[in-house]
């Protein structure tokens, strides 16, 4: 008998989530890159499905409403026993709520939210759906880094919201750089690129998605329609490459070091 996923401690990231303009294009991208199969999930905000592997549930993928031309990036959750009190918290730290909190069927209750510097992300407080169901193979994620402004200010909403502890990496080459605990277990990461980097895009959560090679699979991105933005490249957790879907949604494909 298979036992049911735990869930996640407050604070870990727990759900990665993308809504986009067409859910059947996007799911045939996603099967192709991470051999995802697709289940149906709640539907009260519109057509939505969850990736899977052999049968887990690694993310969720949505379709947006038509003639909603919104931005289209992937979405980190991080875990919440109470997201209606989150949801104050974020607020009283200078935070915003776009949406919720509000019940997702009974998968959960969930909080679309801004920090401080206008990165999105999620709160998922878990009933039926824990999250993400499996880990350390490819195709699942691998590991979650918010790139801001810098990191102190923006460290401190997360320490008081999420009871993350922020430490400071070693530098290297002057980087800004600070990773999140949840106890003794580091969640997250925070790098800080100043202003000019952003001018684009804004400050955002990236989602690191793991895969056997990551040179094959920034190449098997372009031969399914994407783009590569940053070729493959050494970072702390692996060799990794950011690139990004048909539609435009950022993210990066790492082969874990180690």
């Amino acid at each position: 008998m298979t036992e049911a996923p735990a869930r996640c401690a407050p604070g870990t990231p727990c759900w990665t989530s993308l809504m986009v303009h067409s859910l059947a294009a996007t799911q045939d991208f996603y099967h192709a890159l991470f051999g995802w199969d697709f289940t149906p999930g709640p539907q009260q905000l519109g057509a939505y499905v969850r990736g899977t592997l052999d049968g887990h549930a690694v993310a969720g993928i949505g379709e947006l409403p038509a003639g909603r031309r919104l931005p289209v990036a992937w979405t980190t959750y991080m875990a919440s026993d109470d997201a209606d009190d989150t949801a104050k918290q974020i607020r009283d730290c200078g935070g915003t709520v776009a949406v919720g909190p509000l019940d997702a069927e009974k998968a959960g209750r969930m909080v679309i939210a801004a920090d401080p510097a206008g990165a999105t992300f999620g709160v998922w407080q878990a009933r039926a759906h824990v999250g993400a169901e499996r880990f350390g193979v490819p195709g699942t994620p691998a590991w979650h880094e918010l790139v801001t402004y810098e990191t102190a200010r923006v460290g401190r909403f997360y320490e008081v919201v999420f009871g993350h502890r922020a430490r400071p990496a070693e530098p290297a080459g002057g980087a800004d750089r600070t990773t999140l605990y949840v106890g003794d277990r580091a969640v997250a990461a925070i790098q800080g690129v100043g202003t000019a980097a952003l001018r684009d895009r804004g400050p955002r959560w990236m989602t690191y998605f793991e895969v056997a090679d990551a040179d094959t699979a920034a190449r098997r991105v372009t031969e399914l329609g994407g783009r590569v933005i940053r070729p493959p490249h050494e970072e702390p957790v692996g060799r990794c490459a950011q690139v990004a879907d048909p539609e435009g949604a950022v993210f990066t494909v790492v082969r874990k070091s180690g």
